[in-house]
C-alpha cells in the first residue's frame, strides 16, 4: 500500500501493523515513516493524531488493508475453516480512525469476499453518515500494470465528492516483461533470489517432462501422474508452468511449491524464486526483505501483498481530485 501510494505523489506519514517480520521489511524499505508496532484495537487514534500533529480534517488519505483471511474462500483447501466474527470486525477499526481523523478520501483494499460481506454495506452507509461518498469495485490487477491476475476489492471514498477509479490499461504486462532476463539464482548475490531448491529426483523428473512455456500436469502421460491427480480432474494448474507472453497465476503464499499452483518457471526446471515472485507482485526488483531466513516466510509475505502498482493507478485518481479543491478553501468535517 505505502509504495503505491508514495509512486502516486502521496507522503505517507504513519502506518500500523502487528506483525513483526512485516514491520522489520516496511521500515528497511521505509525508513521515514513513524510505525506503530501494535494491534490496532489497543492504540488510539487520537494519540496518532496528536504523534503526527495532525488537525481535524488535514489528513488527505486514510487507506487500510484489514486482514484479508476472514474474507477468503480458500481459507483451506475446501474453504471451510472458521473464522471468528472479530477478526472480520477488524474492518470498523478504520472506521474508528476515520471518525477522530476525518480525512478527506478514504481507501481500502482487500479480498473479492468482502465485497460481497454484510459489514461492507454496514460500512459504507457509516461513512454516507459522516458525509463521505464511496463506491466499492473489484477489479482485476492485471489491468492495472501488475503482470499478474488477481481480482481485488477496492473502496475509494471522498468526503462531500464523487470518487473516481482508474481505467483499466490498453496493455497488460506479461510474466517475459516481468522477470525474463534476471540472472540465474544461485549464485546472483540477492539471497531472495537465491534460495535453494529441495526436490526429490522423482519431483525433479517431473518438472522436467513438463512441457515449457506454459505446459501442464495434464500434458504428462499417466504413468508419470500423481495418483491424487489421475483421481481428481480439479487444480488443473498444478505443477504448471507459467507462460511468458501471459501474465502470471495469482502469486499466493505457496508460489514456492509447484504443487500448489502454476507456479514453475516457464523454461527452467524450477519454481520461481522468491525474488521473481515480489517482482510479479509489482515490486521493484531491489526492495529489501532483510532477516528473511526462509523461504515460507518470505512466500508468506510475498504472497500476502498488494500490487504497489494497482494501488498507484487508484491514488493517482484521488490525488487528482484532491488537488482540484481550491487552495484558498479549507474543507470542515
Amino acid at each position: 500500500m505505502t509504495l503505491g501510494l508514495k509512486r502516486a505523489g502521496f507522503r505517507v506519514i504513519g502506518a500500523v501493523d502487528i506483525h513483526e517480520p512485516s514491520v522489520s521489511v516496511y521500515r528497511a524499505n521505509h525508513p521515514e515513516v513513524r510505525v506503530w508496532q501494535s494491534d490496532v484495537l489497543n492504540l488510539s487514534a487520537s494519540r496518532i493524531r496528536r504523534e503526527l500533529r495532525l488537525r481535524l480534517g488535514q489528513l488527505d488519505l486514510l487507506a487500510g488493508c484489514p486482514p484479508c483471511r476472514a474474507f477468503s474462500t480458500l481459507r483451506t483447501l475446501n474453504g471451510g475453516q472458521s473464522v471468528r466474527d472479530s477478526e472480520k470486525d477488524l474492518l470498523f477499526q478504520i472506521l474508528r480512525f476515520v471518525k477522530a481523523l476525518r480525512p478527506k478520501a478514504v481507501m481500502i483494499e482487500n479480498v473479492p469476499g468482502l465485497a460481497a460481506d454484510k459489514r461492507i454495506v454496514v460500512f459504507c452507509a457509516k461513512l454516507a453518515q459522516l458525509g463521505y461518498e464511496s463506491e466499492v469495485r473489484v477489479l482485476d490487477a492485471a489491468d492495472y500494470g501488475v503482470p499478474q491476475r488477481r481480482r481485488r476489492m477496492i473502496l475509494l471514498a471522498n468526503r462531500k465528492r464523487p470518487v473516481k477509479f482508474a481505467r483499466p490499461g490498453r496493455v497488460r504486462l506479461t510474466v517475459e516483461d516481468a522477470i525474463r532476463g534476471l540472472p540465474n539464482p544461485g549464485t546472483s548475490g540477492d539471497a531472495l533470489h537465491d534460495f535453494p531448491e529441495r526436490h526429490n529426483e522423482l519431483t525433479l523428473r517431473r518438472i522436467q517432462s513438463i512441457p515449457q512455456d506454459g505446459g501442464s500436469r495434464g500434458d504428462l502421460p499417466r504413468r508419470r501422474q500423481l495418483a491424487c491427480h489421475q483421481k481428481c480432474d480439479g487444480f488443473r494448474d498444478v505443477y504448471g508452468r507459467m507462460s511468458w507472453r501471459d501474465v502470471a497465476p495469482t502469486i499466493t503464499t505457496g508460489c514456492f511449491n509447484p504443487s500448489k499452483g502454476r507456479f514453475l518457471h516457464p523454461t527452467s526446471d524450477r519454481a520461481i524464486t522468491m525474488r521473481e515472485a515480489a517482482i510479479l507482485q509489482g515490486f521493484p526488483q531491489g526492495y529489501r526483505f532483510p532477516e528473511i531466513k526462509s523461504k515460507s516466510m518470505a512466500a508468506t509475505m510475498i504472497g500476502n501483498a498488494l500490487p504497489p502498482p494497482f494501488i498507484a493507478r487508484h491514488a493517482r485518481c484521488l490525488r487528482t481530485r484532491l488537488e482540484a479543491l481550491p487552495r484558498n478553501q479549507t474543507e470542515r468535517p
